[in-house]
C-alpha cells in the first residue's frame, strides 16, 4: 500500500524536512547535553538528573531475567471466557470491532437454538 504519488511526494518531502533539520536538532541535544561548550558531557552534572548505568551491565540483567523465571505474558484480564471473548459482565474486548463481536453473537445463539443459519449461495 501507500504507493501513491500523493503519499510518494509526502515521504520525500518528509525526507527533505529531516535533512534540514538535522542540524538545528544535533544542536539542540548536544546543548541539553552540555557537550556544545566544552567539548564533552560531565558526568557529574548528568549525574544529578539522571541514573547513568552502563550498557554491558543492563545487558547481563535482561540475559538473567530471561533465565529466571518470567514468562514474558501480559498481565490479561482473566475472567475473559476464551472462546465467546466476553467478560463477566458480557462485554465484548475494547479492541474488538462491531463486525467481530456480531460474528460470534450470531455462532453464540446458533448454538443456544440449535440450528445453524443456512449459507447463502448455490446448494450442490
Amino acid at each position: 500500500m501507500a504507493k501513491s504519488l500523493r503519499s510518494k511526494w509526502k515521504r520525500k518531502m518528509r525526507a527533505e524536512k529531516r535533512k534540514k533539520n538535522a542540524p538545528k536538532e544535533l544542536a539542540r541535544l548536544k546543548q541539553a547535553l552540555s557537550m556544545d561548550k566544552k567539548g564533552d558531557a560531565v558526568m557529574a552534572d548528568i549525574q544529578d538528573i539522571v541514573t547513568v548505568v552502563p550498557a554491558d551491565k543492563i545487558k547481563k540483567q535482561t540475559d538473567v531475567g530471561e533465565m529466571e523465571g518470567e514468562d514474558g505474558k501480559m498481565d490479561m484480564d482473566s475472567k475473559r471466557n476464551k472462546i465467546t471473548q466476553l467478560n463477566e459482565n458480557g462485554q465484548y474486548p475494547v479492541w474488538m470491532n462491531q463486525r467481530q463481536a456480531k460474528k460470534l453473537k450470531g455462532r453464540r445463539m446458533a448454538k443456544k437454538n440449535g440450528h445453524s443459519k443456512k449459507k447463502k449461495g448455490l446448494a450442490w
